[in-house]
């Protein structure tokens, strides 16, 4: 049997790998990975921010089915999970991290403490390192290194010299070997000696196999980093930023848009400062970006740790490491920040699977669009797990395998909630009840079509306008467009409805299942 490493990033941007293509950003550890495994090029998460995407993620459920529609959400029991079904095959699926899912509030009585957060555990797992938003067990572990904690310890996110807004990219307080990611690596590391042994490894002489879950918080806000990360880019380079060239003009676009450069604060990206991000100029956004990449390469590095410790604990050929992220990051195109709405830079996302079981393809690069809710089956299937017949993925392997199936989807799907339950601030704004307070999403190679429940639509023609800065909704050439789009919507849902009982039939002989001939 196969270890399994299941590796996210947070907010990481799928064009931020040079594997990707991208003009700057240096990821060499990752793209070894990929040279020793398969990339997917035109990989999407199917939801945003961070407890919706990873909803899609653990059950390989689109939103639609799952129902985690913001952060806070509670995920339904009735639900299975990668890390359920895992276990039933007989790993301890084990984490490092966080999972973010809220609990079923029908699950617990009183007044159990679960109930008053959003970063509950996935259904399944087991917890090693649990790091909550506070990131108090980071915190403690640099104090035991001899760092000095500020007051609170938070603004350890500010650099040595204090606030700075705008923001002038100074670096983290701390070093290359204290970060975050540092720490979760160094715990899973800790973890590997204590179930594999001293190397050789134990898996080679028959051991129990391991699924862990490395789940790290970067490249995700406060955006700061150490040297050599914080000045390994300039803000100069790299590409022009994407949309609109002011955040009135972004706004002009559609009114979700406006709410949205409206409701973001600078506080939310960089600590220590005030004010709304739309206030930001080029030059800051550059900044942040340049940043926003030495946190990317900051973590590579740390992957690279870890697939060095596989190698030479003799595990690299008998794990599977799957390695993508939870969303992506607006990262200044269209004038936005944060994981939100329709654009791709929100929802292309880095994956790279690894099966060394097959290494005839590995280095191959797949065209052919993926979505998060397929990495559940894949690991299944990986592991001679039985797949659940009704989840919204399909597995990999074909490709994994040098293939492409003949029925393989020619669009990605995803949906972005925006309703605020407690606060009821969206809706009031925009003058929506709740539940008409979300947008689906289809995007082939194209269109792309965002339907919304209670505002106009969207239209992008991505052939002649691939940085999606026109709508033509309402161009009457495009009529035929827009109504084929919708129909394909339309059918997109009723395929994928919750079809949990639905391909069953109670019969004289017992419940048959369709989908399983």
């Amino acid at each position: 049997m196969l270890n399994v490493l299941l590796i996210t990033a947070d907010q990481w941007r799928g064009d931020c790998l040079g594997v990707a293509g991208h003009p700057v950003v240096r990821t060499p550890h990752i793209d070894a990975l990929a040279r020793d495994g398969v990339h997917f090029s035109r990989h999407y998460c199917q939801a945003a921010p961070c407890s919706p995407a990873r909803a899609c993620l653990y059950t390989g459920l689109y939103q639609m089915t799952n129902r985690v529609v913001r952060n806070g959400t509670p995920l339904d029991a009735r639900h299975d999970t990668i890390a359920l079904a895992a276990r039933r095959a007989g790993y301890d699926p084990t984490l490092f991290g966080y999972t973010d899912q809220s609990v079923d509030p029908r699950t617990v009585t009183g007044d159990d403490p679960w109930l008053r957060t959003y970063e509950g555990i996935l259904p399944g797992m087991s917890v090693r390192v649990r790091v909550p938003e506070d990131h108090g067990p980071w915190l403690s572990w640099l104090e035991a290194r001899g760092h000095k904690l500020p007051d609170p310890p938070q603004d350890i996110w500010l650099p040595a010299d204090g606030p700075a807004d705008p923001p002038g990219g100074r670096p983290a307080r701390y070093g290359e070997d204290d970060t975050e990611t540092a720490f979760l690596v160094g715990e899973f590391l800790r973890w590997l000696g204590e179930v594999e042994g001293a190397p050789p490894a134990r898996a080679k002489a028959g051991g129990r196999p391991w699924f862990a879950h490395l789940s790290f918080i970067r490249p995700h806000p406060p955006f700061i980093v150490p040297e050599p990360y914080a000045s390994m880019y300039d803000p100069d380079a790299g590409p022009e930023f994407l949309g609109a060239a002011t955040p009135e003009e972004a706004g002009a676009v559609h009114p979700f848009l406006a709410y949205s450069l409206d409701k973001l604060d600078k506080a939310d990206l960089v600590w220590g400062t005030d004010g709304k991000a739309r206030d930001w100029d080029e030059a800051t956004r550059r900044r942040i970006r340049a940043t926003y990449w030495g946190m990317v390469s900051e973590v590579d590095a740390q992957i690279g740790r870890v697939v060095a410790e596989l190698k030479a604990r003799g595990l690299y050929d008998n794990t599977l490491i799957v390695l993508t992220a939870d969303h992506g990051e607006m990262m200044g195109d269209h004038q936005l920040f944060s994981k939100l709405g329709f654009y791709d830079q929100a929802y292309h996302i880095p994956l790279i699977v690894r099966d060394p079981r097959k290494p005839a393809h590995h280095g191959r690069t797949v065209e052919a669009f993926s979505e998060s809710v397929d990495i559940m089956p894949t690991v299944l299937e990986a592991i001679g797990a039985k797949c659940p017949t009704w989840l919204d993925g399909r597995a990999l392997t074909p490709f994994l395998d040098g293939e492409t199936p003949a029925d393989w989807r020619e669009a990605v799907h995803w949906e972005y909630d925006f309703r605020e339950v407690a606060s009821g601030e969206a809706e009031a704004k925009l003058g929506l009840p709740i539940d008409l307070s979300g947008m689906s999403v289809i995007r082939d190679a194209d269109v792309k079509y965002v339907h919304f429940a209670g505002l106009p639509p969207l239209l992008f023609d991505l052939e002649t306008d691939p940085g999606e800065t026109r709508n033509v909704a309402d161009d009457p050439a495009y009529l035929s467009v827009r109504l084929h789009y919708a129909e394909k919507m339309l059918a997109w849902r009723t395929r994928h409805l919750d079809r949990r009982l639905t391909g069953i039939e109670l019969t004289e002989d017992g419940p048959v299942d369709g989908r399983e001939r």
